[in-house]
C-alpha cells in the first residue's frame, strides 16, 4: 500500500506527486502538507490495529507515516516517541483546576520533542540515499537531528547561532556532527543552512521547510489520543454525570510553529480517519518577547509580519516563524487561541513544575505559564480537561534554571554551621 500520495501547499493549495518536489511550493513558497491515502488506510488498518502494536515509540504508528520502517533495530532513532503523561493534582488545585496533566518529552532519547522530527527527516533522508543532512537549530533540532543521524551512521551538518546554549551545543559535537557556529541570528543560520544545502545538495531538515518534520511532530497527537481513550474512559467512570465537557485543552509553546501544526496535523490525520469524533482544543503559548504568531492571531490575520525576537527562552525565539500560517490555524481551527508570558513568568514555571519532579527548560517551562495565565483570565474553566506539553529538558539550559531557584549555601562541614542554615 502506498501511504504517501504527494504533497498540497498550505496556502495556494497546489498539489504535487511525491517526486515534483522536495520542500515548499514553488509558486508562493507555501508549506507542503504531506497527503495520505485516507481511504486506504481505513481499509486496511482499524484504530484497535494501532492501539494493539507493542513497539514502544513513534513507530508504532507506522502504517500513518509517510517513510517505511528505518533500518536496523534497537537503535535511539527507534525510541523516540512514547513519552509519558503525568498528573499533576497539586498545580491543579493551586490554579483551580480539576483535571490537569503534562506529556514530558524530555524523555526522548536527546531530550526533546525535537527527536519526532528528526527521526522522520533521517529516515525519509535514508531512502532518499542522501549523502548529508543539515539544519538551523538554536539546539534542539541540531541536537535531535545529530543523535539521530549517528543512531544510523547518517552525516549530518548543523548552523546553530553562536549565542546557543553551551549545554545544547556539547550535545551537538558529542554526537559526531560538524556543528558550524553562525554570528547571527537562528533566522540567519536558517538562510544560511538553505543556501548550503542548495550549493552542496545536502538535504535540509529545516523546520517549516522540509515538510516531513511536520509528520513527525504528528506522532505526539497520536500518543495524546491514545492516552486520551484510557484516560477520558477512566474519568467517566469516576464522573458519570460528566455526559457533556468540554474538549481536552493541550497547551503547547510556540517558535517557528512547526511543533504546534504538526500536533494539529496529527489530530486532523485521526479526524480524517473518522477515529475521533472532534478535535481537542490546541492554546498556543509564546514569549512575548517573540510573539509574531500571536500577534497575527489577535489581529485575525494569517500574515506573519517578522519581529526582532528578545527572550530567554532560546528555543521559541524566532524573529520570523518559518511555519505561521498552519500554527495560526492550530489554535483558530480548533477553537484554541494564542496566550503571550514574560521571561519572568517562564522563570517561575521553571521552578513550578519542579516542584512536581519536571524539570523543562525555558520553553518547555513556557507552556505550563501560558495555562497559568489563561486560568486567570478564564480562557479555561475549572472542569476543562487540560493537558501541558514539556518540550524539552531543563538540562539543556542550567543557566537559565538557575535563575528560578536560589543558590544552595555553602557551609562548613560541621553541625553548627548546618544549624545556621536550617
Amino acid at each position: 500500500m502506498n501511504k504517501f500520495t504527494g504533497y498540497r501547499c498550505s496556502l495556494c493549495g497546489t498539489e504535487y506527486l511525491p517526486g515534483q518536489i522536495t520542500y515548499t511550493c514553488p509558486k508562493d513558497g507555501g508549506n507542503l502538507d504531506v497527503l495520505l491515502d485516507y481511504e486506504a488506510i481505513k481499509k486496511k488498518f482499524q484504530p484497535e490495529d494501532i492501539t494493539s502494536r507493542t513497539e514502544p515509540s513513534l513507530w508504532r504508528y507506522l502504517p500513518l507515516l509517510p517513510v517505511n520502517e528505518p533500518e536496523g533495530d534497537s537503535t535511539p532513532l527507534h525510541a523516540s516517541g512514547w513519552t509519558p503523561v503525568f498528573a499533576l493534582p497539586r498545580l491543579a488545585e493551586k490554579l483551580k483546576l480539576k483535571h490537569l496533566w503534562l506529556k514530558d518529552e524530555s524523555r526522548n532519547p536527546t531530550a526533546s520533542f525535537k527527536d519526532r522530527a528528526s527521526a522522520v527527516v533521517v529516515t525519509r533522508a535514508r531512502e532518499l540515499n542522501t549523502d548529508i543532512v543539515v539544519t538551523a537549530s538554536t539546539g534542539n533540532a541540531g541536537a535531535a537531528l545529530a543523535g539521530m543521524s549517528a543512531a544510523v551512521g547518517q552525516k549530518a551538518v548543523i548552523f546553530a547561532p553562536k549565542s546557543a546554549p553551551q549545554a545544547k551545543v556539547a550535545q551537538l559535537l558529542i554526537f559526531g556532527a560538524k556543528v558550524i557556529l553562525v554570528d547571527g541570528t537562528y533566522d540567519d543560520a536558517f538562510n544560511l543552512s538553505i543556501e548550503a544545502s542548495n550549493e552542496f545538495g545536502w538535504y535540509c531538515r529545516n523546520t517549516g521547510y522540509n515538510p516531513f518534520t511536520l509528520e513527525g511532530k504528528k506522532t505526539a497527537a497520536f500518543e495524546i489520543w491514545e492516552w486520551w481513550m484510557e484516560a477520558h474512559r477512566n474519568w467517566h467512570m469516576k464522573n458519570s454525570s460528566l455526559d457533556n465537557h468540554s474538549p481536552l485543552s493541550i497547551f503547547v509553546s510556540v517558535g517557528d510553529g512547526n511543533i504546534i501544526s504538526g500536533i494539529h496535523k496529527g489530530f486532523k490525520d485521526l479526524f480524517a480517519l473518522g477515529w475521533i469524533p472532534n478535535m481537542p482544543r490546541i492554546i498556543g503559548v509564546q514569549a512575548e518577547g517573540s510573539a509574531a504568531i500571536a500577534n497575527a492571531f489577535n489581529a485575525n490575520t494569517e500574515t506573519i509580519t517578522p519581529i526582532s525576537a528578545t527572550t530567554m527562552a532560546d528555543s521559541i525565539s524566532v524573529d520570523l516563524p518559518r511555519d505561521g500560517v498552519r500554527a495560526v490555524r492550530a489554535a483558530k481551527e480548533t477553537n484554541g487561541t494564542y496566550i503571550t508570558v514574560s521571561d519572568e513568568e517562564i522563570i517561575r514555571s521553571i521552578a513550578e513544575l519542579g516542584g512536581m519532579g519536571v524539570f523543562p527548560e525555558p520553553a518547555g517551562a513556557a507552556s505550563y505559564a501560558g495555562l497559568v495565565k489563561a486560568a486567570g483570565l478564564g480562557v479555561v474553566r475549572s472542569d476543562d480537561p487540560v493537558l501541558v506539553m514539556n518540550t524539552g529538558s531543563g538540562l539543556k539550559d542550567v543557566r537559565a534554571a538557575m535563575k528560578a531557584v536560589i543558590e544552595a549555601p555553602v557551609i562548613e562541614p560541621t553541625l553548627s554551621a548546618l544549624k545556621r542554615v536550617l
